[in-house]
């Protein structure tokens, strides 16, 4: 299993007993922030779906329709996700705190509800550990020669794949959403602001619709062609450069054609003197080196050229 599909997996298990355990509280406590936050869990199980089955599409191998592959369309069912996030996650979520900060209802059952949010809680953060290990397991060498260890925000925003850069930013926004849901329960039940569980369920939808822009932005980058990282493209400059019949390299280029699909193109310099048998076992072996160094080449092309 790729880790990305593990990841995927345990965010749909959390999600689904999260969202469970949510509807359940609501129904105890009439909180306008939990029915939000079983919204937000619902919304999130829909959205592992989804990333399933586009996962499930991207993998099939090419065919004469498809040169390249089906790659994108892992892209376009996170940018579907993206949209769902934003019109049924966020706008609704707004909607719902809007009419309880107009008609504001008292929050019954504290401690059961209280109760929930630490149990959704310990759920969301097992399942976004979880989700850290296995994508740091599968971070590419290249990468993790330049990057040791990579902070949240660069594992979402370096990562071409939707199993790795959605998981791990719906996981941050989960867990900010709990938080929110507390302080709007405490606010309303314990403190007697009764408008504080309307002002929660209408910050978490802002929260959700900030957590589908960033889910916009990184898909709509990938699906318009976006390069590889530099550390990933360095790496690739030195294999080659670090080669005896290179003399030097012009230009690459790199463009995610799927989640673990790269196509590299590079023109290069080769030595003087160098016969044409020579130069073709030397991009053989240039070739071979590179696929080892970064397994997600799926099309590479090198174009010789001798200088002067």
């Amino acid at each position: 299993m790729s880790p990305s599909r593990g990841s995927i997996l345990s965010a749909l298990a959390g999600n689904v007993a999260v969202a469970l355990i949510k509807a359940g509280a609501f129904l105890f406590s009439a909180s306008s922030a939990m029915l939000v936050e079983a919204i937000h869990s619902a919304i999130d199980t829909a959205n592992q779906v989804l990333l399933l089955f586009g996962t499930s599409r991207a993998s099939r191998p090419a065919d004469n329709t498809h040169p390249f592959g089906y790659g994108l369309e892992a892209y376009f069912w996170t940018f579907v996700v993206g949209l769902l996030i934003f019109a049924v996650g966020g706008v609704a979520s707004v909607a719902e705190g809007i009419h309880k900060i107009r008609h504001p209802e008292p929050v019954q059952h504290l401690g059961v509800t209280l109760g929930v949010l630490a149990l959704a809680a310990i759920f969301e953060w097992a399942s976004l550990a979880f989700s850290m290990r296995e994508i740091d397991r599968g971070r590419p060498r290249l990468f993790r020669r330049r990057y040791p260890h990579v902070t949240l925000a660069q594992a979402i925003h370096f990562s071409p794949d939707p199993g790795v850069f959605e998981v791990l930013a719906e996981g941050v926004a989960s867990i900010f959403g709990l938080g929110l849901a507390f302080l709007g329960v405490v606010g309303s039940a314990w403190f007697g602001w009764r408008a504080a569980d309307g002002i929660a369920a209408v910050s978490i939808g802002a929260l959700l619709i900030l957590l589908s822009l960033v889910i916009l932005v990184e898909t709509y980058s990938l699906l318009s062609g976006e390069a590889a990282s530099e550390p990933i493209i360095e790496g690739l400059r030195e294999i080659i450069r670090a080669d005896p019949a290179i003399l030097a390299v012009q230009t690459i280029n790199t463009m995610f054609i799927g989640p673990d699909m790269l196509l590299v193109a590079a023109i290069i310099n080769f030595r003087p003197g160098l016969d044409t048998l020579t130069i073709e076992k030397a991009t053989d072996a240039l070739c071979a080196k590179l696929r080892e160094a970064e397994p997600r080449i799926q099309q590479l092309f090198l174009r010789p050229s001798l200088p002067g």
